[in-house]
């Protein structure tokens, strides 16, 4: 009997054959050559480190999600990468503690998880990304989000829209105009992420009813938001929002739901979500956070990640074959350098059954002129 456990991937992770590894190049280039031009610096943190420093760098952050192991060497838990960002973090924190502020900071590698996400099996993932450390102002947040949007844009993502939210919101509220116990904020912030406004109020959430009502464009979302904040707690993030939403509203369709947290455990005062036209799910999303220090102080930054797998699944479907130029046995090779120098794509024969149209090639090399198969 054929063994065909040889043949098998883990439930959640699969190959990129040709098409789809050749669009995530260029999904990929795309979003680093635009974080470039910004002045954002590339960085590759090891896809494995101690679990310790992961899981500890930020709050928020769940090592149970993490594949973890015993380092042979250490006899310490390892953790293998579910984001990149806690690891920028530690960059920021450590080898580039010195450099001047704020340090802008980009990323682009795979994560993995012990379990996809809800419906999603997915395991493993490509994450692209930027951190701004050392500053998470309007101005920053502004930025931050326009950048994510151009590198989507430039990536080939079409309809773009952004999901605002604030994540410390029931914190802010508990803490001075809607007044909470201890034991109670968990749960409000947990019937509010759920819309569920029964659960709230037996929750002793009936004061933050009206923020289930703030959800939906954004322009019709602020006002009932401000209409909501009579005591003033919140104008502050609400004139951010504003900020932030006339920088961006021409890039992107904006909506509002401040009271959102699944995703932003980790962010402070701003999130945002990315979606795209034609593809389920995000596509991206960030805010600002705070970085633990090699002591106890924390140091504030804003950023944003991107997981392009379904819009490069959707553009390697999109992509028409590209001109392949065959090249015959015995082909003169000056010529067919020439031609790869001006942007053709050659495959050579290396045995005289290698047939043109099978491998995949649209042009022949006849002497020194391309012919069209």
């Amino acid at each position: 009997m054929q063994d065909t456990d040889r043949d098998l991937l883990p439930e959640g992770l699969e190959d990129r054959l040709p098409r789809d590894a050749a669009s995530a190049a260029r999904v990929t280039r795309a979003v680093l050559d635009v974080l470039d031009s910004h002045g954002y610096d590339r960085v590759q943190p090891p896809t494995i480190e101690f679990e310790k420093s992961m899981a500890s760098r930020m709050a928020g952050v769940q090592p149970r999600r993490m594949f973890r192991f015993v380092d042979p060497a250490s006899l310490r838990t390892l953790a293998l990468r579910s984001d990149i960002t806690v690891q920028v973090g530690r960059i920021a924190a450590t080898a580039l503690a010195e450099h001047a502020r704020p340090l802008r900071l980009c990323y682009a590698g795979q994560v993995v998880t012990i379990k996809g996400d809800g419906l999603d099996p997915t395991r493993e993932r490509l994450q692209l990304g930027a951190e701004l450390i050392g500053n998470d102002s309007v101005a920053a947040a502004g930025e931050v989000l326009a950048v994510a949007l151009e590198a989507l844009t430039a990536a080939g993502a079409k309809g773009l829209s952004v999901d605002f939210t604030l994540p410390d919101l029931v914190d802010a509220l508990a803490a001075e105009a809607f007044p909470l116990g201890a034991d109670q904020i968990e749960a409000v912030r947990r019937e509010l992420d759920a819309k569920d406004a029964g659960g709230l109020v037996a929750a002793g959430g009936q004061a933050y009813l009206p923020l289930l009502a703030a959800i939906g464009p954004f322009e019709t979302a602020i006002e009932k938001l401000a209409a909501f904040d009579k005591g003033g707690v919140l104008a502050g993030r609400i004139a951010a929002l504003r900020n932030i939403a006339d920088r961006v509203g021409n890039l992107a369709r904006l909506t509002l739901d401040p009271s959102e947290r699944h995703g932003f455990e980790y962010q402070s005062w701003f999130g945002f979500t990315i979606y795209a036209e034609g593809l389920q799910g995000a596509v991206g999303r960030g805010g600002s956070y705070a970085i633990l220090g090699s002591g106890a102080e924390t140091e504030p930054a804003i950023g944003f990640s991107l997981y392009p797998d379904d819009l490069i699944d959707a553009l390697a479907e999109a992509e028409p074959r590209p001109d392949t130029l065959f090249l015959p046995l015995g082909h003169d090779a000056e010529a067919a350098a020439r031609l790869r120098a001006v942007g053709w794509r050659t495959v050579a024969a290396v045995c005289t059954a290698c047939e043109p149209v099978a491998l995949d090639c649209t042009h022949r090399l006849d002497g020194t002129e391309t012919v069209k198969l």
